[in-house]
């Protein structure tokens, strides 16, 4: 009798243990990833999982330390960019190698790597992001690279999360549909929000339209410029992102493009200020032509924007159909005429924005979600 309950205690009190690779590292501070990341380790953590998350650093030595009960591990790498991204993921995985926990891999760009835990017998969860392949803006050896590692992902994981159902029809394209998870992004539902850091910036609430995308032709952020600035709109355009006007034509085109309405006040990565930014805006301006369940764009209707967005497959089941849709510039600079000064549409398409955001991509669903498929993988993970 002991002993079968020496065996309950042990199956009841063992933890889950986890390790988190492919982003930079936490707290959140560079994109969505690392943002999911953060809140999906706090979760897991108060349920008791132990968490390890890898941290990329520029210099320095490697360490290891503790924040909010997740363990970090912090590996140095000199190199910058792309090739810095890959030599640390290299260590990162070669390190994870060395334990029995389950990984949980965000995105696959360096996943011929993944070889390794195969070899190894270690259980790999792999989110597979969008289509990266596919962007615009990578050069014919870089799609290349990624297409070649989407393959290997599919080959080498254990199990793939789509973010997206489009993402998800489009592997099973490449694997067995039972290999494949739909868990979309999650975000924050924001119900207020600190009026003196929109003030701050000259802008008055509601009397600003927002973009929040990296200056990329694939976002259209020149397009969303342009038909806003073809006439005097009485209300601002913040464009919020990194700008080299230098060095980047792209960037210059902007900017030349832009009226005395349009404000570039840089990358903010505050969390507070974005909410800030997001809650007191008139319309969210999404231009992103490809990708999943697009961060920015849930964030935005956790905080009740108005969202006008490209007319895309993956826009459109995200936004849903209280969202107003263009095609291109043309068509943009129209709706912009249309629903600017319309207080009657703003109001209804915030309303729906709300009610579509609690139909999805709450982060309590969304946690729980990963939980439950992490839990199924976890075997190798126990203690």
């Amino acid at each position: 009798m002991n002993c079968v309950y020496g065996v309950f205690l042990w199956v009841r009190f063992m933890k889950f243990k986890l390790r988190i690779l492919g982003i930079r590292g936490i707290p959140g501070q560079h994109g969505g990833f690392e943002t999911f990341a953060e809140c999906l380790a706090l979760y897991l953590v108060n349920k008791g999982w132990e968490v390890t998350v890898y941290n990329q650093v520029d210099s320095g030595e490697y360490f290891e330390d503790e924040w909010e009960g997740i363990k970090r591990i912090h590996i140095p790498v000199l190199l910058k960019g792309a090739k810095g991204t890959i030599v640390f993921d290299w260590k990162s995985i070669v390190h994870a190698s060395q334990s029995n926990a389950l990984v949980l891999t965000l995105g696959y760009n360096t996943a011929v790597f993944d070889l390794l835990f195969r070899l190894k017998k270690i259980t790999n969860v792999k989110n597979m992001d969008g289509l990266e392949w596919q962007r615009g803006k990578w050069k014919l050896y870089e799609k290349a690279w990624l297409y070649f590692n989407e393959r290997m992902a599919c080959r080498f994981s254990n199990h793939l999360i789509a973010d997206h159902p489009r993402i998800k029809s489009y592997l099973e394209g490449r694997v067995l549909k039972e290999k494949i998870t739909m868990i979309p992004y999650g975000g924050e539902f924001i119900v207020t929000a600190d009026r003196a850091y929109i003030e701050s910036l000259g802008l008055d609430a509601k009397g600003y339209a927002i973009v929040i995308a990296r200056p990329e032709p694939e976002n259209m952020v020149l397009e969303i410029v342009s038909a806003f600035s073809r006439r005097y709109r009485g209300k601002k355009l913040v464009v919020l992102g990194n700008f080299d006007v230098v060095k980047n034509e792209y960037h210059k085109k902007i900017y030349a493009k832009a009226s005395n309405e349009v404000i570039f006040p840089g990358a903010i990565y505050d969390k507070s200020q974005v909410n800030s930014l997001r809650f007191y805006s008139c319309l969210y301006i999404h231009g992103h032509t490809v990708g999943g369940t697009n961060p920015s764009l849930v964030e935005s209707l956790g905080a009740g924007s108005p969202v006008l967005a490209h007319k895309n497959k993956f826009n459109m089941w995200v936004a849903g159909k209280g969202a107003k849709y263009f095609s291109n510039e043309n068509d943009c600079s129209h709706l912009l005429d249309t629903i600017l000064d319309d207080v009657l549409v703003l109001s209804e398409m915030a309303a729906s924005s709300r009610v579509r955001f609690e139909q999805s991509f709450r982060w309590d669903v969304v946690l729980a979600s990963y939980e439950k498929v992490l839990k199924k993988w976890t075997n190798s993970g126990k203690v």
